[in-house]
């Protein structure tokens, strides 16, 4: 075995290199404390490893990458995006925002669309196969990431514009006898058998088609590196394995050796929120999307606005671009004034303009503080948006005409006549703000002859619209 140093900031670590054809040949550098991270974060690529890794971005890297950014030679980077579905969501920020950071320090970002993969389905982090896409949902779910990919990455001409290519210009093209020649051949079962994203699926049963995956993915990395120069795949934590089995083709097929890496690979800390499950989805357990007809600019807003103050900070580092002394003022305020929240709404407020635009943030929150401010909501057009963003429901006159417990379970409601009464009784029921205790009460008059507020406790909102 040999060894490799790597500088980083002021510190270096020492990692082995296996040099057995079934082992890896790159292994990941182990990242410094975060004391020890420099002060002052160089300007440009060089400071890309140290910026990700305050963020707390960074998971690990391959030995020569740190000196190969210190160079502040342009360099391209891919990360691969699943074209299942025709939205990404917030999870997905985690490397959208890793490409963002290489284009703010001057390199260029690639977005991977896996046309092909995406035909196939990769088996890290999965407990079943992925269903096969035909070809006009693989367009449709193309177009539609590329428009959300612009709200972060700069598309335009130049040098550092962002690209986004798709692998089905490829590996379409490739017979299996080709394939199997040309890139099977470089790989050994076991090596294969070694990586975490095969034994995690192998005792549930693993297709031939997604065992193959990560040699699909590493011919899309060598791909890129021969015909644009692309040096960097970026990835999650889950997909190191296949990472480096595109470094183990390249210096294959295009040399390099050690002490003279051709290509390099990063991955991402894979977020999870504080009860251990990926980050990304609600507390009903639906995922929270990039695309407004999924999940409304409210509810958008309303998910990163909910963080709780033990997470919000590192959220901040992650998901908005804020300079180091701007959060830490921000973090400060927090500390000073937790009532506040501060950094949740600018947190949300952040994040929702760069995703749905500057007037549906505001808008979001407008809408948010109407609805949670404890004061009477009068406006039609609020009403109207939490409508669709809460839990909403429809009325007709009869509903209204049995009084409020009538009304309180036909809306949906309560579950029960006992369940609305003991609320009322306890003075937890509301209706366009009047405080509802008897059974019999007469339901108040729809706001706009169209609208009912309807309050259970502190947390729980809905809106009644009447029947069209």
């Amino acid at each position: 075995m040999t060894a490799c140093t790597i500088a980083w900031g002021n510190e270096a670590s020492v990692s082995p290199i296996p040099t057995s054809r079934d082992g890896p040949t790159v292994v990941a550098v182990t990242r410094p404390s975060p004391e020890s991270a420099p002060a002052a974060i160089p300007d440009g690529l060089p400071g890309l490893l140290a910026e990700l890794d305050w963020r707390g971005h960074l998971h690990e890297a391959t030995p020569g990458l740190a000196a190969r950014l210190a160079t502040g030679r342009p360099i391209a980077a891919y990360n691969g995006f699943d074209p299942s579905g025709p939205s990404l969501h917030v999870g997905h920020l985690v490397p959208v925002f890793g490409l963002l950071h290489l284009q703010r320090r001057g390199g260029r970002p690639v977005a991977l669309v896996g046309g092909a993969t995406g035909m196939i389905g990769d088996p890290s982090g999965t407990s079943a196969e992925r269903n096969f896409l035909d070809r006009d949902t693989l367009a449709a779910n193309l177009a539609s990431l590329r428009r959300q990919l612009e709200r972060f990455l700069d598309f335009s001409a130049g040098s550092g514009g962002a690209v986004m290519v798709n692998n089905l210009d490829w590996l379409g093209e490739v017979s299996m006898l080709d394939f199997l020649r040309d890139v099977g051949k470089q790989f050994t079962i076991p090596y294969m058998l070694a990586k975490d994203s095969v034994q995690g699926r192998l005792s549930g049963g693993l297709s031939y088609a997604e065992f193959s995956y990560m040699l699909l993915q590493a011919a899309d990395f060598r791909h890129l590196y021969r015909t644009m120069g692309v040096e960097l795949q970026i990835g999650g934590a889950d997909q190191w394995g296949n990472i480096t089995a595109g470094l183990e083709l390249i210096r294959r097929s295009e040399g390099g050796g050690e002490g003279d890496e051709p290509a390099h690979a990063m991955a991402l800390e894979l977020l999870l929120d504080p009860s251990g499950a990926k980050f990304g989805k609600t507390a009903a357990g639906t995922m929270v999307w990039l695309d407004p007809e999924r999940t409304s600019p409210f509810a958008f807003y309303q998910h990163w606005l909910d963080r709780s103050d033990d997470e919000v900070g590192r959220l901040v580092r992650l998901f908005t671009v804020l300079g180091r002394d701007e959060i830490d003022e921000l973090l400060g305020d927090q500390e000073a004034h937790p009532e506040r929240r501060p950094a949740q709404r600018r947190l949300a407020a952040d994040v929702t303009a760069r995703v749905h635009g500057e007037e549906a943030a505001v808008q979001a929150e407008r809408v948010s503080q109407a609805a949670f401010s404890g004061q009477p909501i009068r406006d039609p057009a609020v009403l109207a948006t939490l409508y669709d963003a809460v839990d909403g429901f429809e009325f007709q006159d009869r509903d209204l005409a049995g009084g409020a417990l009538a009304f309180a379970v036909a809306s949906g409601t309560f579950a029960s006549n006992s369940e609305a009464r003991r609320t009322m009784s306890q003075g937890g029921l509301s209706i366009n703000d009047e405080r509802i205790v008897e059974p019999d009460a007469p339901v108040p008059p729809p706001i706009a002859g169209e609208w009912l507020v309807v309050r259970v406790g502190k947390k729980r909102l809905r809106v009644g619209r009447r029947a069209r």
